[in-house]
């Protein structure tokens, strides 16, 4: 019997997963001698922080110095820096919490110390002095966050597809129900319409949406995030040792699926000298270590965010 589970049930795993979070409000902000009470809320990955901010805004209502701020007002610091609110929760936690991504031989150690966990996350919301240099201001009506996940949904369709016909086709229900999916984590409805943008699995990808996230060293001016991309076709061809074997063989033509190792082999060959096996660093999608051999393709049908895309962090080992 095959224990593999099937690319609807690792979607479904994706969804479902969630990150406890523990907000509190910025101490200048704050009304009270002390800090607030923290916020505490178990929230999806796949979703977005600025979707937490109308009950953040309720919440900590009684405590804000400047009672005339609104919920768009708002943004999310962690250690002081600013975070993307463009970039899914999941993605974020990656990159800045610091938590061991999860492998199929890792299991929690009885001896870490308690204050030495990355959980819950602990983030800063503000509701004043928007750092305009680092972050696009948000909209009362969510529309700057929605043309943002609907953009990006588009670089996505482009690059599968060679066009962005699809999602600029979709009917205006379905545009604007697809973000109200993510934002609601209704997977179903979401498959109803990504299935209408994603080419059918007998149909390959032109090209493969994966984006690469490498954090840069702590004694940078300016902490911030380097990102690497290149245009990466679901299959390569073979070595030509592999290739006259194929044809002797009377195989399919002289292509491989081209894998995560390969990807981050071209794009970081510093970083990933073998193709095979995690030397310097390591490759984590959803809190998890990828395999190197992974097809790029597949990952991205069962494992990408909302907006079409594959976000890997790049993870130094040791």
């Amino acid at each position: 019997m095959d224990n593999n589970p099937s690319p609807i049930a690792i979607q479904k795993k994706i969804w479902d997963g969630r990150i406890p979070l523990e907000i509190t409000l910025a101490p200048s902000e704050s009304r009270t001698y002390d800090k607030t009470d923290p916020y505490l809320i178990s929230f999806h990955r796949v979703s977005y922080l600025p979707t937490l901010l109308p009950r953040l805004r309720a919440f900590f209502s009684t405590s804000l110095i400047e009672p005339s701020s609104q919920h768009h007002d708002g943004w999310f610091s962690f250690e002081g820096v600013p975070l993307k609110w463009h970039y899914p929760i999941g993605l974020l936690f990656d990159l800045y919490a610091g938590a061991e991504p999860a492998t199929r031989s890792s299991t929690p150690s009885p001896d870490s110390p308690e204050d030495e966990s990355p959980l819950p996350w602990r983030l800063t919301v503000h509701f004043s002095d928007w750092p305009v240099e680092d972050l696009v201001r948000l909209d009362v009506n969510g529309i700057v966050l929605n043309d943002a996940f609907i953009n990006s949904v588009k670089e996505a369709d482009f690059l599968r597809n060679g066009t962005a016909k699809g999602i600029m086709t979709l009917s205006k229900e379905d545009s604007s129900g697809l973000w109200k999916a993510v934002e609601n984590v209704d997977l179903p409805s979401f498959q109803r319409i990504s299935s209408i943008l994603l080419p059918s699995p007998s149909q390959p990808f032109r090209n493969v949406p994966i984006r690469v996230f490498l954090p840069l060293p702590p004694d940078e001016d300016s902490p911030s995030l380097k990102v690497v991309q290149s245009t990466f076709p679901p299959s390569i061809q073979t070595s030509s040792m592999q290739a006259s074997q194929m044809i002797s063989s009377r195989s399919s033509p002289a292509t491989q699926a081209q894998t995560i190792g390969n990807v981050l082999h071209t794009l970081l060959p510093n970083l990933f000298p073998s193709r095979r096996t995690p030397v310097l660093a390591k490759p984590v999608l959803h809190g998890a270590v990828l395999p190197m051999s992974a097809p790029i393709e597949e990952i991205v049908r069962t494992s990408a965010y909302g907006d079409g895309w594959v976000y890997l962090v790049v993870r130094m080992m040791g």
